[in-house]
């Protein structure tokens, strides 16, 4: 038989525990987006039917870059995406292209509807010190540009960015000085940035008011690149934290995802689809 005294005490726990604030539920990612280079090989053969079966696995965003989308038909995109309900953010845009053709990149980017325009590249001949120098200063006239114009612009990294130190200074940290924060955004691959041993957390809490989207990609215990969920980063721990609350768009990435490409995406999407924050 239960005692009074046993009952009270268990009276008391009750209360105690109901007096205990409220956890927060976790969170999900509410739409799962794909950079579209992921599947470049088989986009280029055929955009539509790649965006049709890219839809189909899940995916609510594409982010456009490589596989010839710059030189197809912008329109024909726009209306296969809302067909199928996908919507296209941001789109990557090299660094000769925004040299030479802003106006073409601003009426391809709104044609897309896209709202941000993103580097997601620069080629050997700019990661030196004098080369990187010279660059800078047009990351913050394309951001002009494209502001007047109603659009963002971010730019992407890769792992360079962090390893190459001219005078003990990382061409990243020379990114971040010599660009507005107001104008020129990051889009983080996380990725890349872990792979040049940087501690991600801490990155991103420093980047925070400029963080405007996550690349994900997953890493296996030897540094190669894998599909998420098949890897060892732990993206719940990232996507948690208070600096991670500004992203808004999280997009899987496999620069080297095998042929034939859907069964390496649709991995990611699962893993993302499931995951809780």
């Amino acid at each position: 038989m239960i005692d009074r005294r046993t009952l009270m005490g268990a009276a008391g726990a009750t209360l105690a525990i109901g007096a205990l604030p409220r956890l927060a539920a976790a969170k999900s990612i509410a739409r799962i987006g794909l950079q579209l280079y992921t599947v470049r090989d088989i986009f280029e053969k055929d955009p539509a039917g790649t965006l049709g079966k890219v839809a189909r696995i899940g995916y609510k965003e594409v982010e456009y870059g490589g596989g010839g989308y710059d030189k197809m038909d912008a329109a024909m995109l726009r209306r296969t995406m809302d067909r199928l309900g996908l919507r296209c953010p941001s789109i990557h845009v090299g660094y000769d292209l925004l040299l030479g053709d802003m106006a073409g990149t601003i009426a391809r980017a709104k044609t897309l509807g896209a709202d941000t325009v993103v580097l997601p590249y620069m080629t050997e001949q700019y990661r030196t010190e004098a080369g990187w120098t010279a660059a800078l200063p047009n990351f913050t006239r394309f951001a002009e540009g494209l502001a007047n114009a109603g659009l963002g612009f971010a730019y992407h990294n890769h792992d360079f960015e962090f390893t190459t130190k001219p005078d003990g200074v990382s061409l990243y940290d020379r990114f971040l000085t010599a660009t507005d924060p107001k104008l020129v955004k990051v889009e983080l691959d996380l990725f890349w940035a872990i792979r040049a041993g940087e501690d991600a957390g801490a990155l991103i809490d420093r980047l925070s008011p400029r963080l405007y989207a996550y690349h994900v990609k997953d890493m296996r215990a030897d540094k190669s690149m894998t599909a998420v969920g098949a890897g060892t980063i732990d993206f719940a721990a990232l996507f948690r934290r208070p600096s991670s609350a500004g992203v808004r768009h999280f997009y899987v990435e496999n620069d080297q995802a095998p042929a034939p490409y859907l069964p390496d995406i649709t991995t990611s999407f699962k893993t993302l689809r499931a995951l809780r924050y």
